[in-house]
C-alpha cells in the first residue's frame, strides 16, 4: 500500500508501494505546525514543488542538495534551483507530464501567485501548479497546491483516488469552494491541507468534512499522521 503522511501546511511525504519517497512542498524548518525538521529526513528520492512561495519551497533546495533527491517543478523554479547548486532536477510546465520510475506525474493548473522565494531579482517568476500522479501501483493522487477553485478541476473527474485540497481561504480556496472542488473531481478520499498554520487561515476541518458529506470520504490528519491506500 502507498502511504501519505502530512507534515503540516501543504507538506506531505508520499511513500509508494515500491518504497519510493516523494516529498511535496517542503516547508518544515520555520513551519510552526510541522512535526519534523528537514534534518529528520535522510532517505528521499523526489521533491515535488507546486510553486515558489516560501511556505512551499523554503526547504526544497537544502533538502535536494543534502539528500540528492531530484527536484521536480516548473522550468523556472528548477532553473533557479540549478543556480543554487541543485544538480538533480526535472523541469516541467502546466499541462505537461513525464513518466518517472514511480509512475506518471502531470503538472496541473492552479490560480495563485508566481513569486519564487530567494530570487531577489524576480528573474524566475513562474506559473503555480498542482500535481496529478498516476503511481505504478495504480493509485492516483492529486495535490492541488495553492489555488482558487478552477473549472479545470472537472477534467480530473473520476481520475483521483486521494485529493489533497487547501481549505484555508484568504490565500487559497476556502471550505465552501473546496466542497465544490470535491464535486468537480469526485475523488474517493479527500485530505484537507493549508489551514490552521496561521490565524489568517484558521478553519475547522471537521466542519468541512460535514459539508462534503457523502460526496467523498474525508480524512482529517494531524501533523505526523498517515493515510494508507
Amino acid at each position: 500500500m502507498a502511504r501519505l503522511t502530512w507534515h503540516g501546511h501543504s507538506c506531505f511525504m508520499l511513500e509508494t508501494d515500491e518504497g519510493t519517497r516523494i516529498l511535496f512542498d517542503p516547508w518544515l524548518e520555520q513551519n510552526p505546525k510541522a512535526d519534523i525538521k528537514p534534518s529528520d529526513i535522510d532517505d528521499l528520492d523526489y521533491i515535488l514543488v507546486s510553486h515558489g512561495h516560501f511556505d512551499h519551497f523554503a526547504d526544497a533546495i537544502p533538502l535536494a542538495k543534502r539528500t540528492g533527491a531530484m527536484l521536480v517543478s516548473s522550468f523556472e523554479i528548477v532553473s533557479f534551483a540549478q543556480t543554487q547548486g541543485v544538480e538533480s532536477t526535472h523541469g516541467m510546465s502546466i499541462g505537461g507530464g513525464h513518466r518517472f520510475p514511480f509512475g506518471y506525474a502531470k503538472m496541473t493548473p492552479a490560480l495563485h501567485g508566481g513569486e519564487v522565494a530567494g530570487d531577489d531579482e524576480g528573474k524566475y517568476t513562474t506559473m503555480p501548479g498542482g500535481w496529478w500522479l498516476d503511481l505504478a501501483g495504480g493509485q492516483r493522487v492529486y495535490h492541488a497546491g495553492d489555488t482558487a477553485l478552477l473549472m479545470e478541476m472537472q477534467l480530473l473527474q473520476g481520475q483521483v483516488d486521494v485529493a489533497l485540497l487547501p481549505i484555508g481561504d484568504n490565500f487559497t480556496m476556502g471550505p465552501r469552494d473546496a466542497v465544490r472542488a470535491v464535486e468537480f473531481i469526485k475523488p474517493r478520499v479527500v485530505i484537507p491541507m493549508h489551514y490552521n498554520t496561521f490565524e489568517l487561515i484558521a478553519q475547522d476541518p471537521t466542519a468541512f468534512a460535514r459539508e462534503v458529506g457523502d460526496r467523498a470520504e474525508v480524512r482529517v490528519l494531524e501533523p505526523g499522521e498517515s493515510y494508507e491506500f
